[in-house]
């Protein structure tokens, strides 16, 4: 296999990301074979990792509540018994549902609060004006006077996080309402993760960022750098989106192959992926959206056990990102909306993703419709020929933004 394919992924930086060496990179794929039929050792506790300069302690498993958590109960308390003591939220999830979820299991089981390191997150889309009514309102939907860290929610510049938004956030501290506060991206993440690192992290009152962290974009050289920066500057990092799903409809060919190759392991593909994420000790925590106890258990599976992926399994991921470079958006927002006057391509691509990826088209639609009506009509009309020129991932943009006014609408 050549250093480099088209698309620019460099497997040598593919593999250093995940820890290994130059050895690793020139490893045949049937390398390693009966290590790869060995017995996996037995499982243990939920491996924890301090979250930044925080000095907290947080599983490496976090509990993602874009689901229905008000019907599924027994499945908090069941992740809380396995461990999985970090749950995330946002206002935006359900309409305030899954805030409201978690709530109700609180009021149910109060001497478990303590146990939860409790997110949530406001959307900069109402204006930031309105973050300290909707931030009480939070509160007492999750029946909880503090949350521990709380996230301006899915930014793609640096803008919302004015001087007043972190002055408020500041004096939430002070009130005991937040412990530590930060952001959360899907777009622009090596931007805004390098941004964030040279405003000096938590000296400049930035705890902690969520991002879009997966095999697609672990090994560019960009976000690698990004990554060093915040480590060093002492920023928490979560990431998400770990299963790296595109808009594209369904599981790929080298999708199913690869689950196949795994499946003789005695894992899943998506244990895999999950497992080269931890393989970055710079992540402190991966969230994830589990809405069912099957998903639940096989992710805390591959939390707890000790299974570390092989260097064949390592290049077989690699394959996998570079057969998928043409149906996954990598989140680099900037280029297609600089392409387009401004249209927001890529939160479409992420409801197709929901929609498809996720199997949820209610994510999918909502945040379509939370479009102004000007931008739907336009992304039903714009030529996207530059647009699709200019995507480093070669989408074909003009097809998938027609599919997105078809079924999201």
């Amino acid at each position: 296999m050549s250093e480099k394919n088209p698309q620019g992924l460099s497997r040598r930086n593919f593999l250093k990301t995940l820890g290994l060496g130059a050895a690793a990179a020139a490893a045949a794929p049937a390398l390693a074979m009966q290590d790869a039929l060995a017995a996996p050792t037995a499982p243990g506790p939920m491996p924890m990792r301090t979250l930044g300069k925080t000095g907290v302690q947080v599983p490496t498993l976090a509990l993602g509540g874009m689901f229905d958590t008000i019907n599924n109960q027994l499945l908090l308390r069941q992740a809380l018994n396995w461990g999985v003591t970090y749950w995330d939220t946002a206002e935006y999830y359900g309409r305030g549902q899954s805030e409201e979820g978690f709530g109700r299991f609180f009021a149910k089981n109060p001497e478990r609060r303590k146990e939860v390191f409790l997110v949530t997150k406001l959307t900069p889309r109402e204006g930031l004006d309105t973050f300290p009514e909707r931030f009480e309102k939070s509160l007492k939907r999750l029946n909880t006077s503090y949350v521990d860290a709380f996230f301006v929610h899915g930014i793609d510049t640096m803008s919302p996080l004015t001087p007043k938004i972190r002055a408020w956030a500041a004096d939430m501290k002070k009130a005991g309402k937040m412990r530590f506060f930060g952001f959360s991206t899907h777009s622009n993440m090596e931007d805004l993760l390098m941004s964030a690192a040279k405003e000096g992290g938590p000296a400049a009152n930035l705890d902690l960022i969520m991002f879009t962290y997966n095999i697609h974009v672990m090994h560019k050289p960009a976000m690698q750098a990004a990554l060093d920066a915040c480590a060093k500057t002492g920023i928490g990092l979560v990431a998400m989106k770990t299963q790296g799903m595109g808009p594209a409809s369904g599981p790929s060919e080298a999708e199913l192959k690869v689950a196949q190759q795994f499946l003789k392991r005695g894992f899943t593909e998506k244990q895999a992926k999950l497992k080269a994420v931890w393989e970055n000790n710079q992540i402190a925590s991966i969230c994830s959206q589990m809405p069912s106890i099957h998903i639940l258990a096989a992710n805390v599976a591959a939390a707890r056990d000790k299974i570390a992926l092989t260097e064949a399994e390592t290049g077989t991921l690699y394959a996998l990102a570079c057969a998928e470079t043409g149906g996954y958006c990598a989140g680099c927002a900037s280029i297609c909306q600089n392409a387009t006057g401004g249209l927001p391509v890529r939160d479409v691509m992420r409801g197709l993703m929901y929609q498809r990826g996720y199997s949820e088209p209610g994510l999918g639609q909502n945040l379509f419709a939370e479009l102004p009506a000007d931008v739907r009509h336009r992304l039903a009309t714009t030529n996207y020929s530059q647009a699709e020129a200019a995507c480093p991932h070669k989408l074909e943009i003009a097809k998938l933004m027609r599919e997105a006014v078809e079924t999201l609408a």
